[in-house]
């Protein structure tokens, strides 16, 4: 039985207050699109959202401006998560394996009878694209906030939906429209196909159950693993093959139709930075696309939303070649993770507009209304270590979160907060950071300015790849495409690569840092801690120690600012030196920075988030220095009898057993395709 709790409690309402309070600013400023209410508009009275984290927030904003009460549902792990405190009821369905609470339709069903919900917003993963979900809600009188059961069925199932465009006149890819039955079967249709070859899910998205193939060996392979995959994410193990686009760009079409047989294309979004198959940066409009082809693209989203009879807001994927030709991906029946972006750049709040049409309104736009303003980009913030394969998972809680949001045109979409646990359960995404802009040089610029200012501490995270991506001249120049992660890092991300200047750069900080918290620390309420405290000095000789080099350098004091000579070159640095504060923003040779310490001990040790990328730095006098030559070094710790794992996660399967011979040309497979 699930558990129910009302919203009565004093801290509810303070939360509400709170995110009604940022929704209200963000209306004007960050968010960029509006959420216009009229109380004639009747649409229902209380909405219950079938999901968690950042995309239940999401919906709850809209419902309250819109007047409409809701419902969080919660697993045991998430009765304190921040969009159970900002929904009017919350009802637990369940303990954390999704399988058995957001997946678990008897128990959502059950919470919706107790709190009398009239209607279900899926956001999206999850009970999203859940035809049988559908059903049983519209058999129980109660409005899915989603295109009907025919569309979700047509579009989900990536063989049908690729029959139907092809009817709607939609380009389409190359490729095998049945259902593969087996390897050996794989093999055949791919040596017809012509390698390279794409095995896909049929009834998948979000980039599972997907490999690439170049030759027999690696389609077996690609079979097994990605019917496993299927099976296990969508319990659907189908598959199919198609020509594989070398080099693509992914660019997708927001569509929105009503029930009335009205349909609309919003632009596009590009979505061509991407790691297994999955986006890391998108951005609306696109570079690449021509007025012509926008709308040739535009116009086809259209042709296959009225072919099903869609109705809601729904997104139109495509692969672009170099030469503009344009194929059809697959059509995503609910609202897409990226979707702040096109909001960004059209005003319009798509929440708001998919409950208005599961009301039963007609879509007040036209075509001709829908504009492209400005420039927006979208980073995806994950609990991630990008130093392996771009982002394995990673797990913690949040000891320190601050969000950027004393930034103009920044939008963060995220459903927790300091505190919060980051936990194996669930996708590691810790929030959608949008910046907007006139052009796309702005947006740019206030991305990077945000990604400095986002102080996230407790979990390893992404935002040294995010913040390399969006300066990297590849991406600022529009060249890119879905392989741009692998031909710019084909070693792997390292971080930031530091030239000569900005290594003065951080040595100067770092040492101007220590010599801070050195006068500090002498200090007790602004006087000296005790009258035998020599003079303060005004000069300082210091070594740092950075990337195993050596560097000596002088430093001097004026007040707040600090000039330190680093090999014949002179750097100023100066700033309000607040060390408790999370974020240190100081100038450097007139160059304004956001850096953050990350570390600091009183053995000189100071981590520096610097450009994104974090830092290890040592500072020590002089005759700090001369002295630890004569100290022993650490013994590292002795790993060769240990196995660990790569990331966390549960252990599936055991494929070997006592009394096997392992050899060390043994092939490991890991958790994700290669050449993906």
């Amino acid at each position: 039985m699930a558990a129910y709790r009302s919203a009565a409690g004093f801290q509810r309402v303070l939360n509400a207050v709170k995110h009604v309070c940022l929704m209200q600013r963000c209306g004007v400023i960050i968010c960029r699109y509006s959420t216009v209410y009229d109380p004639n508009e009747k649409t229902f009275d209380k909405i219950l959202i079938a999901n968690r984290g950042e995309i239940a927030c999401r919906v709850i904003k809209t419902c309250k401006k819109m007047g409409i009460k809701t419902v969080a549902v919660h697993s045991d792990v998430d009765s304190s998560a921040v969009h159970v405190k900002m929904a009017d009821e919350a009802v637990c369905v369940g303990p954390a394996p999704t399988s058995k609470s957001y997946l678990n339709m008897d128990a959502i069903m059950n919470a919706i009878k107790q709190t009398g919900a009239q209607a279900v917003h899926p956001g999206y993963g999850f009970l999203s694209e859940n035809k049988e979900f559908a059903k049983r809600l519209e058999a129980e009188g109660v409005t899915f906030i989603g295109p009907d059961t025919h569309a979700i069925q047509a579009m989900g199932d990536k063989i049908e939906s690729k029959l139907i465009a092809k009817a709607a006149k939609v380009n389409t890819i190359p490729g095998f429209d049945g259902v593969v039955k087996d390897a050996e079967e794989a093999v055949k249709i791919a040596g017809e196909i012509g390698y390279p070859v794409m095995i896909k899910a049929s009834a998948g998205g979000g980039g599972k159950g997907m490999r690439i193939a170049w030759n027999d060996e690696e389609t077996r392979e690609g079979f097994r693993f990605s019917s496993q995959e299927a099976a296990s994410s969508f319990g659907d193990d189908r598959l199919l093959i198609e020509k594989f686009i070398d080099n693509p760009r992914h660019i997708e079409i927001q569509v929105l139709a009503d029930k009335h047989g009205n349909a609309l294309w919003l632009n596009e979004r590009e979505c061509s930075i991407q790691r297994r198959n999955q986006k890391v940066v998108e951005e609306a409009p696109s570079t690449f696309l021509d007025p012509d082809t926008r709308r040739a693209m535009g116009e086809q989203a259209v042709s296959l939303a009225k072919a099903v009879k869609y109705s809601s807001a729904g997104t139109v994927e495509f692969l672009v070649d170099t030469k503009k030709n344009f194929y059809f991906l697959e059509m995503n029946t609910r609202l897409q993770v990226e979707h702040p972006i096109t909001e960004c750049i059209t005003g319009l709040d798509l929440v708001q507009q998919m409950i208005l049409i599961a009301k039963g309104y007609k879509l007040q736009q036209k075509q001709s209304d829908i504009p492209i303003n400005g420039w927006a980009i979208e980073s995806r913030v994950y609990a991630e270590d990008p130093y392996k394969s771009f982002g394995l998972p990673s797990i913690g809680r949040l000891s320190q979160y601050q969000e950027p949001l004393d930034l103009p045109n920044v939008r963060v979409d995220s459903g927790i907060q300091e505190g919060s646990d980051i936990s194996i359960y669930y996708d590691p995404m810790i929030s959608k950071l949008v910046t907007y802009g006139k052009t796309r040089e702005e947006a740019l610029k206030k991305m990077e300015e945000a990604l400095d200012n986002y102080v996230i501490r407790g979990v390893t995270h992404n935002i040294p790849l995010l913040r390399e991506i969006i300066v990297h001249p590849r991406f600022v120049s529009g060249d890119i495409s879905t392989k741009f992660l692998p031909e710019v890092y084909p070693d792997g991300f390292k971080g930031h690569m530091l030239t000569a200047g900005e290594r003065r750069e951080l040595l100067a900080t770092a040492a101007a840092l220590y010599v801070a918290a050195q006068l500090r620390s002498q200090k007790f309420l602004g006087d000296l801690r005790v009258s035998i405290v020599p003079a303060e000095s005004r000069q300082w000789e210091l070594c740092v120690e950075l990337d195993q080099g050596v560097h000596m350098l002088g430093v001097s004091r004026s007040g707040n600012n600090y000039t330190v000579e680093i090999d014949g070159e002179k750097v100023e640095v100066s700033g309000e030196w607040n060390l408790a504060s999370a974020l240190l923003p100081i100038t450097i040779n007139g160059k304004h920075r956001n850096l953050q310490c990350l570390l600091r001990t009183a053995a000189g040790e100071i981590t520096l988030q610097y450009l994104g990328t974090s830092f290890k730095l040592r500072v020590l006098s002089k005759l700090a220095a001369y002295l630890s030559k004569h100290m022993p070094e650490k013994i590292p710790e002795d790993t060769s009898s240990i196995l660990r794992s790569p990331m966390p996660g549960s252990v599936v399967a055991v494929s070997v057993k006592p009394g096997d011979n392992l050899t060390s040309h043994m092939r490991t497979y890991g958790p994700f395709p290669r050449n993906a």
